[in-house]
C-alpha cells in the first residue's frame, strides 16, 4: 500500500533530526496540513521551530527526545506511535563529520540503517521512507564535463560526510533488494532559508540575517551552485514519503541555478541600506553548478520551486520580524 492511498487522517509521521533546518520546515508543513507528526530528535531548545512556528501550532506536535543511534527506542517509538509514514534528517553535517569522524559514522551512517532495520521490521505498517542525503556524494566538478549533473552520476565524494551519505545510499539498495523496503533519497545542494544556521553552506542565509538587523557580512564561498529555499525542500521531503515508488532511487532537488553575485544582488534589494556590506569570498563549492532534477519531477508531478528574489525577500522579512520579536539569537548565529 502506498502512503498516497493513505487519508492524511490515518498518517503518522515521524521526523528525525526534526530540530534542524529541513526537519523544522517539514514538522511545520504538516501540522499546518493537520497531520499527526511526533519530531525524534536529541534533548535541546527547538529554536528553529519557535523561529517558524508559534505556540498554538508547536502544541500539535509530538515530541519524541532520543538518539537515532538508539535501535530499541527508535523501533519502539514507531511501533506504540502507529508510525506509517518515515522522513530521516538526522545528520551531522560537514564541519561535525569533519571534527569528530567517529561520531560522524555512528549517526551518519548506523542511524539510517536503524531507520531501515525498523522499516524493514515492520513493512506492513510503513508505507513511505524518505532519507536526506547531499549533493556531497559527488566529486570536483571537473569529473562532470556534461552539464547539468544528472542524478545517475557517478558518485566521487571527497569528504567523510559525502562517503557516509554514499553508504547511506547504498544500504537503502541493499534493504530493497533483499527485504523490499522502499525508499527514496534526496540530495540537496545549497539549502536557504529561516532555520538555516550552520553547515558549510550555511554563509548566504547568515548573510541574509546580518541584512535583516542591518550588520555586514563575508559570506564564505562564491561562484555558482542550485539554491534551495527551505520549505520547498521540506514539500519536497514530504511529498516523496507519500509516492509510494518500488525501490531504492535517489533523485536530485532542483532550485534556482544562480551565481553568489545573484544571491548578494536579491540580499540588497530586500535590505538596500546594507548594500555595499554584503560580500563573499571567490572560491566556488567543488560541485557541478547546474543539476538535472526532471526525474524527480516525474516521480512528483511538476515540483513547484520559489523564484530566488522570492525566498530571499521572505527570508530577511522573516529574520526582521523575529530579531524584532526576540525570536532569533542573532550574535550566536552572527559570531
Amino acid at each position: 500500500m502506498g502512503n498516497g492511498q493513505r487519508s492524511k487522517s490515518s498518517e503518522h509521521f515521524l521526523v528525525t533530526g526534526a530540530y534542524g533546518c529541513i526537519g523544522a520546515w517539514t514538522v511545520k508543513q504538516l501540522v499546518d496540513e493537520k497531520v499527526q507528526v511526533w519530531a525524534y530528535d536529541l534533548p535541546g531548545n527547538p529554536h528553529r521551530l519557535r523561529l517558524i512556528m508559534d505556540d498554538a501550532a508547536l502544541e500539535q506536535v509530538h515530541f519524541v527526545t532520543g538518539d537515532i543511534t538508539d535501535q530499541a527506542l527508535f523501533e519502539r517509538t514507531v511501533v506504540e506511535q502507529g508510525i506509517t509514514t518515515i522522513i530521516h534528517l538526522a545528520a551531522l553535517q560537514v564541519p561535525f563529520v569533519r571534527a569528530d569522524p567517529v561520531g560522524g559514522a555512528r549517526v551518519n551512517v548506523v542511524g539510517t540503517a536503524v531507520v531501515l532495520e525498523a522499516a524493514k521490521r515492520h513493512l506492513d505498517q510503513i508505507d513511505g521512507l524518505v532519507y536526506a542525503s547531499s549533493i556531497g556524494v559527488y566529486g570536483p566538478a571537473a569529473l562532470y564535463p556534461e552539464a547539468p549533473l544528472a542524478h545517475t552520476a557517478p558518485l566521487a565524494p571527497t569528504n567523510l560526510y559525502g562517503v557516509y551519505k554514499q553508504a547511506n545510499e547504498g544500504m537503502a539498495q541493499v534493504y530493497w533488494a533483499e527485504d523490499g523496503v522502499r525508499s527514496i533519497g534526496l540530495r540537496p545542494y545549497v539549502v536557504y532559508g529561516p532555520g538555516r544556521d550552520q553547515g558549510m553552506t550555511s554563509t548566504p542565509t547568515k548573510a541574509m540575517l546580518a541584512a535583516a538587523v542591518q550588520r555586514g557580512y563575508h559570506i564564505s564561498y562564491g561562484g555558482a551552485a542550485v539554491f534551495q529555499y527551505a520549505p520547498d525542500v521540506a514539500a519536497i521531503f514530504i511529498a516523496a514519503a507519500r509516492a509510494g515508488c518500488d525501490g531504492a532511487t535517489v533523485y536530485n532537488i532542483g532550485g534556482s541555478a544562480v551565481t553568489m553575485d545573484d544571491i548578494i544582488a536579491a540580499i540588497q534589494e530586500a535590505a538596500p541600506d546594507v548594500a555595499s556590506q554584503i560580500t563573499s569570498e571567490a572560491t566556488p563549492l567543488p560541485h557541478p553548478p547546474t543539476i538535472n532534477s526532471d526525474p524527480l519531477d516525474e516521480v512528483l508531478g511538476p515540483v513547484r520551486y520559489t523564484d530566488l528574489h522570492s525566498g530571499v525577500h521572505d527570508t530577511i522579512e522573516h529574520f526582521r520580524m523575529a530579531a524584532r520579536d526576540g525570536r532569533i539569537d542573532v550574535a550566536r548565529i552572527l559570531a
